[in-house]
């Protein structure tokens, strides 16, 4: 497998990852529909856009040895990674069993990643099912 896709695979799903999904408390009934009701069950509603937990957005994935490529995951759920050299993959993202999956497009192999808990300044890692580790960080809106 080319390095930068797996690489670019691996940034995506950093990425994701660090937007995991926290416990909330059930939703009160009141007969309206919610904006995640009325949207398409194939697109995020644009509150999920906004929220702090949606993948959706730009990151700044720094590899092992220090370069910078970048993450861009969109709200239907498509990604665009830029490698360091500024080689550009896209495909599309998705969480299975608990990993964010990127999936190049192409006969590029879907990479899952496993995501660690955010730091406190909410950067976090990402490991690659090879072992590789990048650390992941939003970028500021």
């Amino acid at each position: 497998m080319n390095k930068f896709v797996l690489i670019a695979g691996m940034t995506g799903l950093v990425a994701l990852a660090g937007c995991s999904k926290t416990e909330e408390a059930p939703p009160v009934d009141n007969g309206a529909a919610t904006m995640n009701e009325m949207a398409p069950a194939n697109e995020m509603a644009p509150a999920d856009t906004a929220s702090a937990e949606s993948p959706v957005g730009s990151y700044d994935v720094k590899m092992a040895d220090g370069k910078m490529g970048t993450t861009v995951i969109n709200a239907d759920g498509s990604y665009t990674d830029t490698g360091p050299d500024g080689k550009v993959i896209k495909g599309t993202f998705t969480r299975k069993d608990g990993k964010d999956c990127f999936d190049p497009e192409g006969d590029a192999v879907e990479a899952c990643w496993t995501i660690a808990p955010p730091a406190a300044d909410g950067s976090f890692t990402a490991t690659s099912p090879d072992g590789t580790v990048v650390t992941v960080s939003r970028k500021a809106s």
